[in-house]
């Protein structure tokens, strides 16, 4: 959710080139047989409900996969956002550590810290949805700063 919820922030802001957002697992759940399961059905119901993956906006959704985090990626990548406290693990350990300071949480760049809402335990996308569009808006105010002055 948080891949697309950015895309479609950076998109709206009109700053797309200056980003390159890819998701990726940290453990193989989400990896059956070498292949990657799609977007989770209730997931993709919460951004169709905010205008995320309709025929007029699509950024992919249909047709993404799940894909393994790869050490590779921490050299890739010029941060790599976690959703919980146990992501952030599996990332460093896949990684081999964090000697950049590229992990973080989603939500370590709002006003409170903290781990998104894990749907998987709670059922409750809606409230995942919220902590994700916070975490988002404030990552991109993060990175806004960073960006070249005419962008």
């Amino acid at each position: 959710m948080a891949e697309f919820a950015m895309k479609d922030l950076i998109r709206k802001k009109g700053t797309e080139r200056f980003f390159q957002i890819d998701s990726a697992a940290t453990t193989e759940e989400e990896i059956w047989g070498g292949v990657g399961n799609p977007v989770y059905p209730p997931a993709k119901e919460e951004l169709l409900k905010h205008g995320i993956g309709t025929p007029e906006n699509e950024l992919g959704v249909s047709a993404e996969r799940a894909r393994l985090m790869t050490a590779e990626d921490y050299g890739t990548y010029d941060l790599l956002i976690g959703m919980d406290g146990e992501n952030i693990r599996d990332m460093k350990r896949i990684a081999g550590g964090d000697p950049e300071r590229k992990l973080h949480l989603l939500l370590d760049f709002t006003d409170h810290p903290r781990n998104v809402a894990d749907p998987w335990y709670t059922r409750n996308f809606t409230v995942t949805w919220h902590d994700i569009d916070e975490g988002c808006s404030a990552l991109y105010a993060f990175l806004e700063k960073k960006l070249p002055v005419s962008s």
